[in-house]
């Protein structure tokens, strides 16, 4: 059987924020935006093979529970990026601090938390 995944659904405090940073930092496009479930508003971004679907309820987003705790919690996106240097570099310039850099098989990698509470996940293996 041949799978791959296609997207995963995260509910974010602005969509159209996250989706705007997400394209800056990797140079995704927005493949599908408009109303969605319950009144709130979706924006699909990403790339031609997967994407991230952010979502936005009408009413305004609950604080996260601790990250790594919580049944079915969201712990971080993992992205793979060609130049992992160029990518910290856009991320530091968005004002944003990296952090838990490592380098491990089967590649290097650095972490941050982005302006929507999600933590992401930046990884190469070239």
């Amino acid at each position: 059987m041949n799978a791959h995944l296609e997207h995963v659904n995260i509910t974010v405090p602005d969509a159209r924020a996250t989706a705007d940073f997400l394209s800056r930092l990797l140079g995704w496009h927005i493949r599908w935006q408009g109303a969605s479930l319950n009144n709130g508003y979706s924006v699909h971004v990403g790339n031609a093979d997967s994407y991230l679907a952010l979502y936005t309820p009408k009413a305004p987003v609950a604080e996260a529970h601790p990250r790594y705790g919580n049944a079915a919690g969201l712990n971080h996106v993992g992205i793979v990026v060609e130049d992992l240097d160029a990518v910290e570099a856009r991320v530091r310039a968005e004002g944003i601090e990296t952090f838990n850099h490592a380098d491990y098989e089967p590649g290097r990698r650095f972490y941050f938390d982005g302006p929507d509470s999600v933590e992401y996940e930046m990884v190469s293996y070239g």
